[in-house]
């Protein structure tokens, strides 16, 4: 197929793009915007006068640092207990034989079905009586496994070389250092999926960093930025623009640094 007889998928994938950009164009430009001008009907695309005046306020009215902070090492550690946990328990879903192995991976498939919100109660109470609440542990704890990482990294490591495995028993090494050094070094597309996907969750969960965290000094950057940029009778749009705007770039950083073992790991793990 030429380039002359593909217009008509041009077409429908420039429509969509733009409709995917749209939203973090505006967000961007209007972070640049006054508040007038942001609620201003017509609204206007490029600010008529940019200013800089709602990051200058995001950051002296926050406590920016300690809830940048925050975020980053809840999300840091979610994502690196995803990868730890979640590669071995997937690991000894695919290649272990053990009393119980398929219920248990039934137990995992049935759990992705289960929705977040039917286990959000109990799972609150469970971190109360535990003594955790208003404190990062309780941001953590609850989030270090998830069923989705363990299925995603079951699938991948079932399409393993068991050779390999049989080689690395066969020369006395146990199943541990088998993990470390022959599972996870080949396993780098779906821990780069993997690690995304949990990023991306942790860096932007606001329901339950917002019910568990009572003080500010346990805000993460989405729920404070959620508090500050609405007052009593209004909301401060340039504000949350601005604060969305910052919010968002760690995910992009991310995003282009891991993205061709990103789009190898989805392409590898049968996920469409």
């Amino acid at each position: 197929m030429t380039a002359k007889n593909r217009w008509w998928l041009y077409v429908p994938l420039t429509v969509a793009l733009v409709a995917v950009v749209s939203p973090f164009a505006w967000m961007v430009l209007g972070s640049f915007k006054g508040e007038g001008e942001i609620r201003r009907n017509p609204p206007t695309w490029v600010p008529e006068a940019p200013s800089l005046d709602n990051y200058t306020q995001l950051f002296s009215r926050l406590q920016f640092g300690t809830y940048f902070l925050n975020s980053a090492v809840v999300a840091v550690l979610v994502t690196a207990g995803n990868l730890l946990f979640c590669s071995m328990v997937g690991y000894a879903l695919a290649k272990l034989e053990f009393r119980g192995k398929r219920t248990l991976f039934v137990i995992v498939m049935a759990t992705l079905m289960i929705p977040g919100v039917v286990t959000f109660v109990p799972l609150y109470v469970l971190v109360v009586n535990a003594g955790l609440a208003n404190s990062l542990p309780a941001l953590i704890l609850p989030f270090l496994v998830s069923p989705f990482g363990v299925f995603l990294m079951r699938q991948f490591i079932v399409g393993l070389p068991g050779e390999l495995l049989d080689a690395g028993r066969v020369d006395g090494a146990g199943e541990l250092r088998i993990f470390a050094r022959i599972v996870l070094p080949l396993c780098g597309p779906a821990l780069a999926t993997l690690g995304i996907l949990t990023f991306l969750g942790s860096w932007n969960n606001f329901l339950w960093p917002l019910v568990v965290a009572q003080q500010e000094s346990e805000y993460t950057l989405p729920v404070a930025l959620a508090l500050y940029s609405t007052g009593q009778n209004s909301i401060q749009y340039g504000l949350l623009l601005a604060g969305a705007t910052i919010v968002v770039v760690p995910v992009l950083l991310v995003f282009l640094v891991f993205q061709r073992r990103f789009i190898e790991g989805i392409a590898t793990t049968g996920i469409k």
